[in-house]
């Protein structure tokens, strides 16, 4: 469980296993466009409305730049993970060459989980939006209701099966048409933004940001409780980092991917939620189909099918990139055998993760066919700022002990002091009444932080891009994911609960099973390749 491999073995021992490489075709803008549109999906749509009117009023604008400020950390942290590691794995390879098979594993299956269970919610609320683009009211007009199934599994999508399967068979034939196609998608999605920001400007009135209760009607507490919501507009940018074996010249590519596309979404959210409250005063946006409405309060009926269809052109951008992730995600865990390995096959004309693809392509469609988006949704944001909070942890105790060769247990207790006060932070924010605990753990934490900076020197490899201002940036990305945790409901931690079992009960009885006989058959074959019988080597030297 505890055992890790060198950056060294992931990027050649272990990635020949999946016999032909993936081809190196994209360059920077193709993973520019690849990360805006995998975050651009529906969140903004579904989110803005809800946030301005029941959380942050007219300052939802803030709300995004906190998320965004949080989101562009915590893709710091990926970012140079990627340039040392510029395998397909993502935060699974991260994590299993600092904290060991398991944590990498688990952390894996979590991301797996978040990208199917979130592909097959985000393809159901496809075929919403294309109601709205053709003028239908009611979504389920275009959904079978099968009457002897349960509340929830009973309206068949078979629309969100249909742009599934087209999508995976489009990521089957190649990444970089694939690419073409997401960039193509990606500038009419810009473009359509573009349309509503300009709008929404021209035909609203300043005077909206401070009616009828001032910017911030609910204080710093409904800003903050704004931003942990839209938080989630921005997952999708570790999608990039999947991407490391398919791009040319990475040291370069995968930085200016990475934090571009965030940057460019951080701006574009703002300027969409404040085109939003400038059109309608905050109390009076409408819950659901937010900009729809609020064209139609401004005499544009027309507006709100063509919001219909951009954002469903957003959504078929979105789930390509996301689709194009958990592929290869999949693929890299089956090269480490904790899952069987016909998955790891890279197919040796097209250059994708052929059998990955497919598989998990059935797996969303299945989903997306009877499951309800509401049952879904819940269990979705917990592993992905799981994942997140485990790659900053692994970045500070990665330069500070591996890279450093400094003692682990200092830079330990500093992980558990840090992550121990933001709970206590967030506790105390919960709560409200117990305002004393906010300045006793915030200050804990800066105070800890700046001693750890001055007691333990961090010697990072030369020549490397590297995080700015460590170990600030990420401890700060390990408070804001505890912090975002704790704002999630009971039921999101019982069911992560379940799934947290289910997904250990494989490891233990397949997985580690697996992942050793792998490397027993690699002792034997290196054995066996000894040329002079003198010198052979037992399996425990080699």
């Amino acid at each position: 469980m505890l055992a890790t491999w060198t950056p060294d073995q992931e990027l050649n021992q272990v990635r020949l296993r999946s016999g032909a490489d993936m081809k190196r075709k994209l360059k920077w803008y193709d993973l520019v466009a690849l990360g805006v549109g995998g975050m651009l999906g529906v969140g903004v749509f579904v989110t803005t409305g809800p946030v301005a009117r029941n959380h942050s009023g007219p300052s939802v604008f803030i709300s995004y730049i906190i998320a965004g400020i949080s989101a562009l950390l915590s893709s710091l942290c990926y970012t140079e993970f990627s340039v040392q590691i510029p395998v397909a794995g993502g935060a699974f390879s991260y994590l299993r060459v600092t904290f060991g098979e398991f944590v990498g594993y688990f952390a894996g299956a979590n991301i797996l989980m978040e990208y199917v269970l979130s592909n097959a919610a985000v393809a159901r609320s496809f075929t919403e939006y294309l109601c709205s683009a053709f003028g239908i009211s009611d979504p389920n007009s275009w959904r079978v209701e099968v009457p002897g199934l349960l509340q929830g599994y009973n309206k068949l999508d078979f629309s969100a099966v249909a742009l599934v399967l087209i999508l995976t068979f489009c990521l089957c034939h190649s990444t970089k048409e694939s690419s073409i196609l997401n960039l193509i998608m990606t500038a009419f999605h810009i473009v359509f933004f573009g349309f509503i920001i300009i709008m929404g400007f021209c035909n609203g009135s300043v005077e909206n940001l401070v009616k009828p209760t001032g910017l911030t009607p609910n204080g710093i507490r409904g800003v903050l409780d704004g931003a942990a919501i839209v938080y989630f507009s921005y997952i999708g940018y570790d999608s990039v980092s999947t991407l490391a074996e398919e791009i040319q010249n990475p040291l370069v590519t995968l930085p200016v991917g990475i934090i571009g596309s965030v940057f460019i979404v951080s701006g574009l959210y703002c300027l969409m939620a404040l085109a939003l409250c400038v059109m309608v005063p905050y109390n009076q946006i409408a819950e659901k189909a937010s900009y729809s409405m609020a064209f139609q309060r401004i005499g544009w009926k027309w507006a709100g099918n063509i919001v219909g269809a951009g954002a469903s052109l957003g959504i078929v951008a979105s789930l390509l990139v996301a689709m194009l992730g958990q592929a290869r995600y999949l693929c890299v865990i089956g090269r480490a055998r904790l899952v069987p390995s016909w998955l790891s096959k890279v197919h040796p004309s097209t250059g994708t993760p052929l059998n990955a693809t497919l598989f998990l392509g059935l797996c969303t469609a299945s989903i997306a066919l009877f499951t309800d988006l509401d049952i879904v949704i819940e269990i979705i944001s917990i592993g992905t700022l799981l994942v997140f909070y485990l790659v900053a942890n692994a970045l500070i105790y990665r330069k500070y002990v591996l890279t450093s060769k400094n003692p682990p247990f200092p830079t330990l207790s500093f992980l558990f002091l840090i992550t121990s006060c933001a709970i206590g932070f967030s506790i105390s924010w919960k709560l409200e009444q117990q305002w004393w605990g906010l300045p006793l753990f915030g200050g804990i934490i800066m105070v800890v932080t700046a001693f750890f900076q001055y007691t333990v020197p961090c010697l990072g490899p030369p020549g490397e891009w590297s995080v700015p201002f460590m170990p600030w940036t990420a401890a700060v990305s390990i408070f804001l994911n505890v912090f975002l945790m704790t704002t999630l409901k009971m039921l999101s931690f019982q069911r992560f609960a379940i799934w947290g079992l289910l997904i250990t009960l494989f490891y233990v009885l397949y997985g580690v099973h697996s992942t050793f006989e792998a490397e027993e058959m690699g002792m034997e074959m290196a054995v066996n390749e000894v040329p002079n019988p003198s010198i052979q080597l037992t399996k425990l030297e080699v």
